[in-house]
């Protein structure tokens, strides 16, 4: 029988499936400072790319903030009086219309803070409007019975049934009840579990196999699919593309690029948003803010891209230093690195008309 605890194994790897593969994504982000418009890297650039705390380092903080994020739809960041930020492990919150949000009992591991938080004092990031994880238990529960009817089916097919017929005679025989009994409690079940076996028969009794086994890979392909569509349901709930999930090569290319779209870009901008209202407030008008890139996500094939490469830096759109990080390289110091190079096949659409004005001139050479 499916029991209890293998149904809670399907539905929480489906869940975590999709929340650590998430939190993967994010933490190859990288979280770039910006003062005055222009990219830096200071202290909060190290706080949040290197070591947020002590005992964390970013991709370990990161994945934590994420798991909570999507376990209990929302997640609690506290800043330490010495400036290490620090996930929740539970917290109260007392909501207020138009005042800030309070927060008490917050507890990090075994350290519980004496003090209160404020909404400007915290980043609190709230992931939808509805948790969304009791409605996809509830499909969870549905599945559980068809599982569950899948596995004793298959169970059923592979089990031994006969016919065990008893003279008359030896019915009425006292010490012959006692014989089947004996046969029924232990020689059955040991004849039926054993790969060889032999079972002892006495006078009066015929034993006839009816079982009509069937050893084909259906029932188990059955339940296998059943299963995937635990995850697909799961990840579809995430944003996260069922194809990626179940590990399909073909179109994974595709697959990334809906994922990056519709999942992490948007979390991501939610995180930024929360970070830069808080920590930054309206110096971002002024160019002082946060920007997660995401384009790191995405593993680049430089063979691939070597045509794009050549297009990018010719047309003078990007420098070769910003190609390298693009691609994951560590930056060239040289000032020839930083320049911006375009053939001479690119022109402006003045100095065509000025050249072609200039041939058509009969006055000019």
């Amino acid at each position: 029988m499916f029991g209890l605890s293998a149904e809670i194994h399907v539905r929480e790897l489906a869940f975590w499936q999709c929340t650590n593969m998430i939190a993967n994504a994010v933490s190859k982000c990288e979280f770039k400072t910006f003062q005055n418009g222009k990219e830096i890297k200071g202290d909060e650039y190290y706080r949040w790319n290197v070591e947020p705390n002590k005992n964390q380092n970013s991709s370990v903080f990161l994945q934590k903030m994420i798991s909570k994020l999507f376990s209990e739809n929302a997640v609690l960041v506290v800043e330490a009086s010495d400036g290490q930020l620090l996930v929740a492990d539970s917290y109260s919150r007392k909501e207020y219309a138009l005042l800030e949000d309070v927060f008490t009992q917050v507890t990090v591991g075994d350290f519980v803070f004496k003090r209160s938080f404020t909404q400007s004092d915290v980043l609190f990031i709230p992931l939808h409007s509805r948790n969304m994880r009791p409605l996809v238990n509830g499909l969870y529960e549905t599945y559980k019975k068809l599982i569950e009817y899948g596995m004793k089916s298959y169970t059923k097919s592979r089990g031994m049934k006969g016919v065990l017929s008893i003279d008359t005679m030896a019915a009425g025989d006292p010490k012959a009840k006692e014989i089947f009994e004996s046969i029924k409690n232990e020689g059955f079940k040991r004849f039926a579990d054993a790969e060889n076996a032999v079972l002892p028969m006495w006078k009066g009794m015929d034993y006839t196999d009816i079982g009509s086994k069937t050893y084909s890979n259906e029932g188990t392909r059955d339940i296998r699919a059943m299963i995937d569509d635990v995850s697909d349901f799961t990840a579809r709930a995430f944003g996260v593309p069922p194809a990626l999930l179940s590990g399909d090569v073909q179109g994974v290319s595709d697959a990334l690029d809906q994922f990056l779209t519709f999942c992490i870009d948007p979390l991501c901008d939610m995180l930024s948003e929360e970070i830069n209202r808080k920590l930054y407030g309206k110096s971002v008008l002024n160019g002082d803010y946060l920007q997660i890139d995401t384009k790191c996500v995405k593993h680049v094939d430089l063979l691939s891209v070597s045509t794009a490469i050549d297009k990018l830096i010719s047309s003078g759109a990007f420098c070769i230093n910003d190609i390298r990080v693009l691609v994951g390289e560590p930056l060239i110091e040289e000032e020839w690195a930083y320049k911006h190079f375009i053939t001479k096949n690119y022109s402006t659409v003045q100095d065509l008309l000025a050249a072609l004005n200039q041939q058509m001139d009969p006055n000019t050479g």
